[in-house]
């Protein structure tokens, strides 16, 4: 699946600048990645939510034209890191995935250059006995499900706890989890709430503490950067001014209470 987004280009550049100039300014088309899935409130597959806007503003602010293709999420990460696409999007950080492409602030991800923050729940069967108080497991009699690709998988398994990745949706997850084969499942915010809302949500229970809180990333591929270091560097700041304007905030603030319907 691909989803084109075409920007205007802003044409005062070429009256502050001149013709010339301009044409050497103009930053083309950048090929981003997505994980083929639903995720409220930051995105859906038609183009929808949260990343789509803010990266709908990034353009207006840089003149990039976005070229967005969906995909599994384990296969997004590998094209990053063969650089067959420019970036993917909404990434979240830890040592191991320095390899796949680069964060904004390097080694060091820089949160003032995130796309959002979400964090991970623990679902379990209505009834079950697992229970998380937001530092250890109790009455854990099995493995935690996690979705193929999720870092939440290294957070698991540096607690010692079983990990199942045999799923690559939220939905089957659910499915496997009511079925027995889980004791629980690790999912984002936004897909715990979409689950807990469907009808499966009667047969579920969502932990009040979250496992764990992180910043999500625009990552960009090893040979964008080393080809256009200052064009990832103003898609970055982009970002961060973006996320900041007022418009961006009151739509994050209605998305995130639940006041934007689908997503």
């Amino acid at each position: 699946m691909r989803i084109q987004q075409l920007v205007v280009p802003v044409l005062a550049a070429w009256y502050l600048l001149g013709p010339a100039q301009a044409q050497a300014a103009a930053p083309g088309s950048v090929t981003l990645c997505f994980e083929r899935q639903e995720v409220p409130p930051w995105r859906t597959l038609d183009g929808g939510g949260l990343n789509f806007e803010l990266l709908a503003d990034v353009s207006k602010r840089t003149g990039v034209n976005f070229d967005f293709q969906s995909m599994p999420w384990k296969r997004c990460l590998e094209q990053l890191k063969s650089n067959q696409v420019d970036g993917a999007f909404a990434v979240s950080f830890n040592p191991e995935r320095m390899e796949l492409g680069a964060y904004p602030g390097g080694a060091n991800a820089d949160p003032a250059k995130r796309m959002h923050i979400d964090r991970y729940v623990l679902v379990r069967r209505r009834g079950s006995r697992l229970g998380w108080d937001g530092k250890q497991f109790h009455n854990l009699d099995g493995r935690i499900g996690v979705q193929l690709g999720y870092s939440v998988a290294d957070f698991l398994r540096s607690r010692h706890v079983p990990v199942d990745e045999g799923s690559q949706r939220s939905d089957e997850l659910a499915q496997k989890l009511i079925a027995g084969r889980l004791a629980g499942a690790a999912l984002g915010g936004g897909d715990a709430k979409r689950l807990m809302r469907g009808p499966l949500g009667a047969r579920l229970e969502m932990l009040p503490a979250p496992l764990i809180e992180k910043p999500y990333y625009l990552v960009l591929s090893r040979a964008f950067v080393a080809n256009k270091p200052q064009l990832a560097a103003r898609l970055w700041d982009a970002i961060e001014q973006g996320r900041n304007s007022p418009a961006y905030r009151k739509r994050e603030q209605a998305l995130s209470s639940g006041g934007g319907g689908a997503y």
